[in-house]
Order: structure tokens, then sequence, then C-alpha cells
């Protein structure tokens, strides 16, 4: 548990500041970021979460005001932008309201897990807070929030229902080499609020029964963009053998075992992952002995089954980001390509493949056109039946908020 009164403080004197006129414009379009080079004048230096209030250039109006970051290229994140407010108590319990009405939808359905706060897209720059069940999990991608995190969870408390209160903080904060975080009493995975000994959290998604290990799992432990594509392959799963290739915990797996699968074989390189697959497949009462799995490589496991000449009726590929940076994106390309290729070739005459990229860098013209290309080159008739992105808990504020695309299609006989 964490004293919050260890957190710092947030300044009372704002940065006043001047950008150029190109992102005078992009702020007036609404876009979330003022990047360093962008910065032409400061009132003062600043420490990272003071807010900085940008002025235009011609006549010293307000145009937004946001989080300073000075240790990002993306200078200011902002908050609030063309009419003023003040960033206080009040401001954050609108916020939180806004963003739980958008996904009213999902909690009209049951579902007790889904992303609650999707960054900049909920006017929360650099923040996400995803809902299990009575469990929230708060994951922070710049210290510019720790002086914003006493008003922010109070407001939390006040807007949201929940139980437990869990921190998780991205690559780049726990890398950072300034000791900001210890100096606080912060780490990944700590609870903030609650159960101490919190480990799994329980959600229900479409009716079906999840853990997650909230703590140390992946992102914030599970991945809520799938749903609806999980949806789709257990409309799909009857009667159908089924390979699924980075299955962790096992989201598509469970969906296509209570869609009626005949087979799953699901391979991760994680052992634990596969163990949490098998816990959740327990969870949902569904059959245990229908699911194979494979700790390996994904390449290596897949090129494993096609010299065994194995065939399935529905191959499931949801690869992590491949692209992290412009400089991956043609390394991405051709993992993508070498991955369409070794999931054809295990596809059953009229079979389904389901392909996903999560690399915001990588188009969904160019994935689309990857997975075809890959198909032809190899000499296979694949038509390409749907076509899906962002479920309604990733709303696509601005054009780098959008990561998500898949691809359905059909081995045609």
């Amino acid at each position: 548990m964490i004293d919050l009164g260890k957190l710092p403080e947030p300044s009372d004197k704002n940065i006043a500041v001047r950008v150029k006129p190109a992102a005078e414009r992009a702020i007036r379009q609404g876009h979330p970021w003022v990047f360093e080079e962008s910065i032409v004048k400061q009132s003062h230096l600043g420490n990272a979460g003071d807010l900085a209030v940008i002025y235009d250039r011609d006549k010293n109006r307000f145009l937004a005001v946001g989080l300073y970051d000075p240790f990002s290229p993306i200078r200011i994140k902002i908050l609030q932008r063309e009419q003023p407010e003040r960033i206080n108590f009040a401001w954050f319990v609108k916020a939180l309201e806004v963003a739980q009405a958008r996904r009213q939808p999902l909690i009209d359905k049951g579902i007790t897990g889904y992303r609650l706060v999707y960054g900049e897209s909920d006017r929360l720059p650099a923040l996400v807070i995803d809902r299990y069940g009575d469990t929230l999990v708060m994951k922070l991608y710049t210290v510019a929030w720790l002086p914003q995190m006493k008003t922010l969870i109070a407001a939390m408390r006040k807007t949201l229902k929940f139980e437990n209160l869990v921190l998780r903080l991205s690559r780049a904060m726990q890398s950072q080499r300034h000791d900001i975080l210890r100096l606080h009493g912060l780490a990944d995975g700590q609870v903030l609020l609650g159960a101490g000994d919190l480990t799994q959290a329980h959600f229900i998604e479409n009716g079906l029964r999840f853990e997650a290990d909230v703590r140390k799992g992946h992102k914030t432990g599970f991945f809520f963009d799938q749903r609806d594509n999980r949806q789709r392959v257990r409309e799909l799963a009857n009667g159908r053998r089924i390979l699924d290739v980075f299955a962790y915990s096992g989201g598509f797996s469970v969906y296509g075992l209570a869609g009626g699968a005949k087979s799953i074989l699901a391979l991760d390189s994680s052992e634990p992952a596969l163990e949490a697959l098998k816990a959740n497949v327990a969870l949902n009462g569904l059959d245990e002995k229908r699911v194979g799995a494979m700790v390996t490589d994904a390449f290596a496991g897949m090129r494993e089954l096609v010299d065994t000449r194995r065939k399935f009726n529905l191959v499931i590929i949801d690869p992590p980001a491949l692209a992290n940076n412009r400089a991956n994106v043609q390394k991405a390309v051709f993992a993508y390509r070498r991955l369409a290729e070794l999931g054809l070739a295990l596809l059953a005459e009229d079979g389904v493949l389901l392909m996903s990229s999560c690399s915001s860098r990588i188009t969904m013209e160019m994935f689309y056109n990857l997975v075809t290309r890959s198909a032809e080159v190899a000499g296979y008739d694949l038509e390409i039946t749907e076509t899906t992105s962002h479920g309604l808990d990733h709303p696509i504020g601005f054009p780098e908020a959008e990561y998500l695309k898949a691809v359905f299609a059909v081995l045609k006989s």
C-alpha cells in the first residue's frame, strides 16, 4: 500500500508556452501532443507534471493546457483545449464521467472487463485505466502524472466503484535513469488501494469468465482490445480444429471452446501463460481435454506443425507489436509475411485465417496488402471476408491512437 502523502505536489506556477505555427494548427485541429522542437518560447524550465499553458502567437489567446514532461520528446501532453478550465478535482471527475458513459453499452451487456480510459482519446494522455471487475489497473506512461495522482485517485474514488487499485508502469518509466519513482515509493505492480495480497482479478466478458494477473501480466494483465474478434471466433468455431498462435492466457481459445470447437492447439513461448489459459478454460467449465498446448517460439512451432503436415480449420495469429518504432517497420513486415505464409500452410481447405496487428506504424492498407500478397506469392487462393479495427472502449481520438487491425480470410478450395 502506498502513502499518498509521499507523492509530489503540483506546482502552483504554470509554464507559459508559445509554439510554432504548425503546432498551433495541430492543436486547433485536436492533436494532443506538442513536441519539444515545436516550442519557441516558455516562461521557465519547469518540472515533470507542471501545467503548461499554450498561448497563440498573434493575440496571446489561450490555446490549450497540458502536462509538461521534460523527459519526453512529446514535451506537452494536452488535457484541455479551446476553452480554458482549471485542471483540478472537478475537471478529473468530469473526464472520468465522460469516459465511463462512453463504455455504458458494454456495462449494460454485463461486461465487467474493459478499458475505462484510453489515454489521449479520453482526454487523459499517457494514462490507461482498465477495469477487471472490482479492480482497477492504472498504467502510467509518463512521470508527469505523479503530481496529479492524488487528485486523480480522489476523483476515481468519487466517480468509479472499485475495491482495488493497482499501479502499472510503462517500460520507459521503469527504465528511466532518474530516481523519481523510487523516491516516491512507487513500483510496477504495486497495489495502491485495497487488498495488498491481490494477484488475480476476475471479470466477465460476453458471458465468459476470466482471471488475469494484473500485477505482473502483459500490459495490464489482459488484452481487451480483441474482444470483438474473440466473439467473431466464437461464432465461427463450431466443429473446427483451431490453432491459436501467441495464445497468451487463452482469450481466443476460451471463446473457441465456448463456440463448440472440436479441438484447440495453443502456442506460446511462456509456460505460465499457457497455465493461465488452462485455468481460464477450467473457470468456464469447458472440456480441458480438447485443449493442447505447445511451449514454443511461434515461428519454430508453426514450422514444426507444417513439417508434420498438421491442418486446422481456423488459424488465429495474434502477435505482439512487431514495429515499436519506425526503424522496425520493414523487419515487422517481413515477420508478418512469414507468419501469414506459415498460417496458410497450416490451413485446411475452406478454413479461416484470422491475423491481426497491434503495430500502429503498420496501417490497415499495409497489413491487408501484405496478407493478400503473401497468399498470392505462396500460391494460395485467399478471399478476405472481413477487416476489423478498434472496439468501443478503444476510441480513436487522433491518428496515432489507431493501432489494431485484423483480417479474416477464407482459403478457397
